[in-house]
């Protein structure tokens, strides 16, 4: 076993597996929300379309707050800034079990994002640092596999809380919140104790290792057309960044979209809370076969604009014939393709940012790209709650969410493939100023 092969393993060893189960307590914190409000709606008199709004209203407190964080993730390691992060988000989803209304289901639901943000785009720019560009397709998408584990577990998880009805005088709704935010809290100290910020401080990487690994990452940014601002908010005015920015959000729009309303398209089929939480939990295990399949073949194949398009595509056409079908099992089925096809580009898009970007404006420029296009994630609820309200058919909501995963990707993937060409050296240069 070669030197590359055998460090690339050990890090993969060492890194995603904690990682991913981060991001997987992360990810069961935001999806419960949608079997709560099963119960939820009724309890404290929150209807469509102020559960759409309360539910996207995560995105704003996300928007506002990620490139900020993702600046002080670079100040103060990704250590305690993770553990700072873990601490915050889980007290604020045990809190969600005393909500009485839409105004503190607002509040709450803003400060979760708040809370959260630049733990993923965090995530994304400290692997950035560790993996050189040619194995990051197939890292990112080992790493977003805690995206469909979560919702492979939230179903069944979500499904047996609620029937806590009246435990200790508290609805299923409350234990969910309760139980679901208690793990983020101790897995704190976990982080704190057993993480490890940058290669140089890898104590399980002999010193030949690092310096290597140091070679290589220096070599691509020598080599490449990468800027490392000396002020990382200038990235902020990358066109670039803005772009891939406006890129990355029909998939927010579609995932948060489809997530927080699946269990009550489920819930239509005249199933009980449980039956409908495994079943929520069918089209993500299509998503994890899109995460190990897809970008494992980018990176082999060293190309990535036609991967996303192709697979932005198939989730675009598994929503439309999703709205369209009468019968459940069609409509399951068309929403295992959504599931893989949105979930497979999103790995791949990640390994773009750092062909322009370097260091702690790479930090920034991430944290940008995710803040805006998790905007996305307010559209879609908010959008497909309104169009509920509005037309009675929560297949209109579908059609919504298929046409902009459709149009914004075929578009934008041409800007995209302009936007990440080399540029010539005066403009790298200007850049860098």
């Amino acid at each position: 076993m070669n030197r590359e092969t055998r460090v690339i393993r050990l890090m993969t060893t060492k890194l995603i597996p904690f990682l991913i189960l981060l991001y997987l307590v992360a990810y069961v914190d935001r999806s419960t929300l949608g079997f709560a409000k099963l119960q939820m709606n009724a309890d404290a008199g929150i209807g469509d379309a102020a559960y759409g709004l309360g539910a996207g209203l995560f995105f704003i407190g996300y928007f506002l707050c990620e490139v900020p964080s993702n600046v002080f993730l670079v100040r103060f390691g990704a250590r305690r800034w993770f553990a700072r992060i873990l601490i915050t988000w889980g007290a604020i989803t045990v809190s969600m079990s005393l909500i009485n209304g839409p105004t503190s289901f607002y509040v709450l639901r803003f400060l979760l994002g708040a809370a959260e943000a630049g733990f993923y785009p965090g995530v994304v720019f400290y692997l950035s640092q560790w993996f050189p560009a040619r194995h990051r397709g197939r890292i990112f998408g080992l790493f977003l596999l805690s995206q469909p584990f979560a919702l492979i577990v939230t179903g069944p998880l979500a499904g047996g809380l609620l029937g806590m009805e009246g435990v200790a005088g508290l609805h299923g709704w409350q234990w969910l919140f309760i139980l679901t935010g208690m793990p983020a809290i101790l897995l704190a100290w976990p982080t704190l104790r057993f993480f490890t910020d940058t290669p140089g401080d890898a104590k399980w990487l002999c010193a030949e290792d690092r310096t290597w690994l140091k070679a290589e990452l220096d070599e691509e940014k020598r080599t490449g057309e990468v800027v490392e601002h000396a002020n990382p908010l200038r990235a902020l005015k990358d066109v670039r960044v803005l772009l891939l920015a406006l890129y990355f959000l029909p998939y927010p729009l579609a995932i948060y979209g489809l997530s927080m309303w699946l269990p009550t398209i489920i819930k239509g089929f005249g199933v009980s809370n449980l039956t409908t939480g495994f079943l929520s939990a069918v089209p993500y295990v299509f998503a994890v076969a899109g995460l190990l399949i897809v970008p494992r073949h980018s990176d082999k194949t060293d190309e990535r604009l036609v991967h996303i398009a192709c697979s932005a595509a198939l989730g675009a056409a598994g929503l439309f014939v999703s709205a369209a079908a009468q019968s459940p099992v069609v409509q399951l089925g068309a929403l295992c393709f959504t599931a893989f096809g949105l979930y497979a580009a999103q790995p791949i898009f990640w390994t773009l940012p750092s062909r322009f970007l370097a260091g702690p404006a790479a930090a920034a420029g991430i944290a940008l790209i995710n803040s805006i296009g998790n905007l996305g994630g307010y559209i879609g609820p908010f959008a497909v709650g309104a169009i509920k309200q509005h037309t009675g058919n929560l297949a209109d909501g579908l059609y919504f969410l298929a046409a902009g995963v459709f149009v914004l990707a075929v578009l934008l993937t041409i800007v995209v493939k302009v936007m990440v060409e080399p540029r010539s050296g005066p403009d790298k240069n200007a850049l860098a100023e």
